[in-house]
């Protein structure tokens, strides 16, 4: 009975011995069927990364139900809890989606620039008013005027208009939004990390990141834009929040 006891003992010793230990994970990231390069490999439960290469292939050190984050500027990112099968495989395939392409502000604006020239209507009129205007023609009086002359006083109006709308053009200039704290939590991190991982409400994530957004460590995040700090830094945060939401207790 002894020896049935001690086996036992020793065969669940060494189950979790064997759940525990640490081992390489080899794997490749994907996007619509085309491998992903430099996509960050995050081992968030042991505190390593890596990277993966030109093929999207990557390799790192895990245990059983470790989390890995994948994360790249371009995509979504993606968490994933391991399950023993996962390390026993030993070929993770992950799939990432490509985040919709986002355009700058441009603002469009219409110029209407003067008419350099004339019409040949416009230039038979014009002659026929000179000549009821031209007494040299009918009384032999000179009047001072030069027959079929330019009119500069129009064609200088003309280029001056030209040159004042184009100054105005060159006022108009699309600015781009500056990033804040709050655009770089909503460009990097999903909805469901509020749900799932903090456990907040919908409706309590717009007042959470204004929590966060009072801690001036917000300002250092936003400045190094490392996805694993960032989370610590949310988890964080998030405690604090909850203590405050609930108040002190009696």
């Amino acid at each position: 009975m002894k020896v049935k006891l001690l086996t036992a003992i020793s065969l669940f010793a060494y189950q979790i011995g064997f759940s525990q230990t640490e081992r390489i994970l080899n794997g490749k990231v994907f996007s619509q069927n085309v491998t992903i390069k430099d996509v960050e490999v995050i081992n968030k439960t042991a505190k390593t990364s890596t990277k993966t290469n030109a093929f999207g292939e990557f390799s790192i050190l895990v245990s059983a139900k470790d989390s890995l984050i994948f994360f790249s500027k371009d995509y979504f990112f993606k968490r994933l809890k391991l399950t023993p099968e996962n390390v026993e495989q030993n070929n993770l395939v992950v799939n990432m989606i490509l985040k919709p392409e986002e355009l700058d502000e441009v603002l469009i604006t219409t110029i209407k620039f003067s008419h350099v020239g004339s019409s040949p209507e416009f230039s038979d009129s014009i002659a026929l008013q000179r000549a009821s205007r031209n007494l040299q023609k009918y009384t032999g009086v000179y009047d001072g005027t030069i027959t079929n002359g330019m009119n500069f006083g129009a064609m200088g109006g003309g280029v001056f208009d030209l040159f004042r709308k184009k100054d105005d053009k060159t006022k108009l200039k699309s600015k781009s939004p500056e990033l804040d704290f709050k655009k770089l939590i909503d460009a990097s991190v999903p909805l469901d990390f509020f749900t799932k991982d903090l456990k907040l409400n919908p409706d309590e994530k717009e007042l959470f990141l204004d929590f966060c957004d009072t801690d001036p460590q917000s300002k250092t995040i936003l400045k190094q834009k490392n996805l694993l700090y960032t989370m610590d830094f949310l988890y964080t945060k998030n405690e604090e929040f909850k203590k405050m939401k609930n108040g002190p207790k009696n």
